[in-house]
């Protein structure tokens, strides 16, 4: 027989949705938010040649710029003052959860609870704006040594372009927060994924106007049409697996009543660390060649050049440091977001036990390894999804975003966005079931 929460579930509808008007507002702004990232990305900086610029983009396509031009829904490509999007509070983020980690009075500013995580929020802000600030100031530069890009050289240029590229970071870093805070979703992740998604119908267009012209066969086409199709269904497949460990609630007695034991299960998913490994990889991986793809053409451009070549995408060192980078990330996010020791500790408390462990220290190291095993297929399934556009890239010159790195962050947002809409609904329906007894109550 289904639990009530199941019921109450499973009675979710379009009519319980028209009801909820709380989530109606959180969507509205939600999508509101959007709209204006989106008209950022529009607005060029001031003192750049829109059409020379799109000329110079054009040659620095293939390189590491356009997973950039990605993230940033196109604003790269325009020089928007989205340009820089929130990659540099992403590797903030990054930078600061490492630190954490290692130096103990960060780490007992972590210990804090929720005074302690607005604290390192705001030393990662601090730290956004140092980011942002020099990323701003090598576009800068770069942007001076392309010849008839920018009108006016020099240091008010200079000036002017990482005061508003810093200020669009930011800006883009508050909308976020306002987001997960008024609206629906994690704001950081939907900022983007609101960038993929508006680049997908330019990708499908792309494609199938490759197909007309035949640059790539029919079959090869229908081909990646299905992949996609088939990549999509085993993000979703690896997203919803679990490993279930049993947990067992002996017989306990409070007051005069018996009460029976019970069996549950803690589940533990096989990709505790979800989207944040390729997109941790990538905000690294990022940051040294923003600037050399730029800066080319200029006086010390030898080390740009080098620096372009040997983290130039499809590259070894490039794959193999992104590979890397997303087998560390996966495993540090699931050490960051869960802690075996505080979770055997809850299951002693209550009373808990796996059968077969001893409670305490020794179930602490019974789910620590079986969460180190099932990391090592999810870090898998990440580098396998994310090496993908990379092999469309270099053997069959396909868009980029038919790649797993754009549907694996598509995928994943949208499903925790659902869940939380589905949250807010099932919350507004508690809420009116439990309206409903409070009356029924005063009647009797």
């Amino acid at each position: 027989m289904a639990s009530a929460a199941e019921q109450l579930a499973a009675n979710i509808n379009w009519s319980a949705f028209s009801k909820a008007d709380e989530l109606k507002k959180r969507i509205w702004f939600t999508l509101g938010a959007l709209v204006i990232f989106r008209l950022g990305t529009y607005i060029p900086l001031p003192g750049i040649d829109s059409d020379a610029f799109q000329t110079a983009f054009l040659g620095q396509k293939q390189g590491v710029l356009d997973m950039f031009n990605m993230f940033s829904g196109g604003a790269v490509q325009r020089m928007a003052v989205f340009a820089l999007n929130i990659m540099p509070y992403i590797s903030a983020s990054i930078i600061i959860q490492l630190l954490s980690s290692v130096v103990p009075s960060l780490e007992a500013i972590k210990k804090e609870g929720e005074q302690g995580r607005k604290v390192l929020n705001q030393y990662t802000r601090y730290l956004t704006v140092a980011l942002a600030l020099f990323q701003a100031y090598g576009i800068a530069i770069g942007l001076e040594a392309r010849t008839g890009v920018v009108s006016d050289p020099g240091i008010l240029f200079r000036v002017s372009t990482v005061v508003t590229l810093t200020g669009g970071t930011m800006f883009l870093v508050w909308l976020g927060e306002q987001i997960t805070a008024r609206g629906v979703g994690n704001g950081s992740s939907l900022i983007i994924f609101a960038g993929i998604v508006a680049r997908l119908p330019q990708a499908v267009v792309q494609l199938f106007e490759l197909g007309r012209q035949g640059s790539i066969s029919t079959g090869l086409v229908l081909a990646v049409v299905v992949m996609v199709f088939v990549v999509v269904a085993f993000i979703v497949f690896m997203e919803r697996a679990q490993r279930r460990v049993p947990i067992t609630y002996p017989r306990r007695q409070v007051g005069n009543k018996m009460y029976e034991g019970q069996s549950s299960f803690l589940p533990l998913k096989l990709n505790t660390a979800g989207v944040i490994p390729p997109i941790f990889a990538s905000s690294l991986l990022l940051l040294p060649t923003t600037v050399a793809n730029f800066a080319q053409g200029t006086t010390s451009s030898g080390i740009f050049t080098t620096i372009n070549a040997l983290l130039g995408r499809g590259s070894a060192l490039y794959l193999t440091l992104y590979v890397a980078l997303i087998v560390f990330f996966a495993f540090f996010y699931t050490a960051t977001v869960f802690n075996p020791a505080d979770t055997a500790e809850n299951l002693k408390k209550h009373g808990g036990f796996v059968p077969g462990v001893r409670p305490g220290e020794r179930t602490a190291q019974y789910i620590d390894y079986i969460l180190t095993r099932i990391t090592v297929l999810g870090a898998g399934y990440l580098a396998l999804i994310c090496l993908l556009p990379e092999w469309l890239i270099s053997y069959a010159s396909l868009p980029f975003y038919f790649g797993g790195t754009s549907l694996l962050i598509v995928v994943n947002v949208t499903m925790d966005t659902v869940a939380q809409i589905h949250g807010h609904l099932q919350a507004h329906q508690y809420e009116g079931l439990i309206r409903r007894a409070r009356l029924k109550g005063r009647k009797r």
